[in-house]
């Protein structure tokens, strides 16, 4: 949906919002219902929710970013480059692990 439609959308009372396609939930559905975490438990913790403080360039860098990119949300993208980061970082760790390895058995003989 277009930024304009949300905007005059958020502009709107309740009461000219049009309702009539979305039927009511019956009182059995409504006793059936079931928070979201129980019912999709491996969803909810593939995402833990963080207060951080940023510099506003670098927000404004990624919501610029997602925008021209297309993607999500540029929280969907801090989270892609985060994790790129941690992927390149794990082959380096290794090397260094076995290095010290191999330090610790030279000096060992």
């Amino acid at each position: 949906m277009p930024k304009s439609d949300l905007k005059r959308i958020d502009k709107m009372s309740d009461e000219d919002i049009d309702y009539s396609d979305i039927p009511p939930l019956t009182d059995e559905q409504l006793a059936s219902m079931q928070p979201w975490r129980e019912v999709l438990p491996a969803l909810a913790h593939q995402k833990t929710r963080v207060t951080i403080s940023l510099d506003a360039d670098v927000i404004k860098w990624f919501k610029k970013s997602a925008q021209n990119t297309g993607s999500k949300s540029y929280q969907a993208l801090m989270n892609a480059v985060l994790r790129q980061y941690i992927k390149s970082q794990k082959v380096p760790r290794q090397e260094s692990r076995q290095r010290e390895r191999h330090e610790e058995w030279s000096a060992v003989k």
